[in-house]
């Protein structure tokens, strides 16, 4: 079963897996993914951390001990989440040492909160850094404007980042050159560069979910603006990470800033459900997936080769179809990077919700 993701993976897209929760941890359930089914990395957000927390008995020992200590509701859910992190970098540990720190990697998100503020955002990250403490591990930043400095700053300090909730490609391109720029500054510290990672998760569902909202019933443009933005995504990403500066950085051992292409489960039920994993093959790449997104590639997912490179003019013609229809490219993405924000402010109040609740059981 898990052949057509072995397939994937050797098409090099690397099989991340978009949940975390402390019964996969204990259960043996991500361990067995990584075994069986080609994941070789994790992502998490607070949406996901309130899920686990919300139907998890396995956090009522540390939540009673949280308790006895007195922690307040920010106390609890840094240490809550800290401590799947941490033993979910254990785990992957194996593929981070195998793949040369490629890969093997589990990202956890500053607060949301902290988005339009850069110095709380940097010393968020640090605060995290140096409390789950493994190489392994990634601080996710949204590509805010705010964040784009906080990214620069982070990387200069040596910590790697996983840069979040990226929609528009003229603030993809900023953020390659905040990665850039980072590098510059911590390699003028005299940091060692290939220490330093990073990938930049370029936002995809979101796209047709917002697009299609604004198209006719039957349009053929349906269903085609998401994919065609991550193309275009890449292309920007070998523009730059082919730079003259680029290689500057890499001939002193820094790391390409890979895409990874995330919100990748299928909202539209009229749409394949491999669709974001399938149209988006290319080397380099991650693609970090619901868990019922994995399983349905590892059922009934094709790899045909690169769906992705030398299908840019193609890419480019469907935006420009959609601006004669009136759809501006501008307002779609200013309006999803205000709404993820908003998205992830109301999973925060959840999670703070339910670990005020489990404080108060405890």
């Amino acid at each position: 079963m898990s052949d057509r993701l072995a397939a994937l993976s050797e098409a090099g897209v690397s099989i991340w897996l978009d949940d975390l929760s402390r019964e996969r941890i204990e259960s043996g359930n991500l361990a067995e993914l990584v075994e069986s089914k080609h994941v070789v990395g994790v992502t998490t957000n607070p949406t996901i951390f309130a899920a686990a927390l919300a139907k998890g008995e396995r956090y009522e020992p540390q939540m009673r001990e949280l308790k006895a200590k007195g922690a307040d509701v920010d106390t609890a859910i840094f240490e809550l989440t800290t401590t799947d992190v941490q033993r979910a970098c254990d785990i992957l540990r194996p593929v981070y040492d195998r793949t040369d720190g490629v890969d093997g990697r589990v990202s956890i998100e500053v607060e949301p909160g902290l988005a339009h503020d850069t110095d709380g955002t940097v010393e968020m990250a640090q605060r995290l850094w140096e409390r789950v403490d493994r190489p392994n591990l990634f601080i996710k930043i949204p590509a805010t404007r705010e964040g784009l400095p906080a990214i620069a700053a982070t990387i200069a300090r040596g910590i790697s980042v996983n840069v979040t909730l990226i929609f528009s490609l003229e603030r993809y391109r900023d953020v390659m050159d905040a990665y850039l720029y980072g590098l510059e500054q911590a390699a003028a510290e005299g940091r060692d560069l290939s220490k330093i990672a990073s990938v930049a998760s370029f936002f995809v569902s979101r796209v047709d979910s917002e697009v299609d909202a604004r198209l006719p019933e039957g349009s053929p443009l349906r269903g085609k603006a998401a994919i065609a933005n991550a193309r275009l995504a890449h292309e920007a990403f070998v523009q730059v990470f082919s730079s003259e500066r680029a290689r500057a950085l890499a001939n002193q051992g820094a790391r390409p800033q890979r895409p990874l292409w995330a919100s990748t489960g299928v909202k539209d039920p009229a749409y394949p459900d491999t669709l974001y994993v399938q149209e988006l093959v290319v080397a380099d790449s991650v693609n970090t997936m619901p868990e019922k997104t994995l399983l349905a590639f590892a059922d009934h997912g094709e790899v045909v080769g690169d769906t992705v490179t030398g299908r840019y003019d193609e890419a480019r013609d469907v935006l420009a179809a959609l601006e004669k229809q009136g759809i501006s490219y501008q307002e779609v993405v200013e309006k999803l990077e205000v709404e993820g924000l908003q998205k992830f402010d109301a999973s925060w109040a959840e999670l703070v919700q339910t670990v005020q609740t489990e404080l108060d059981k405890a």
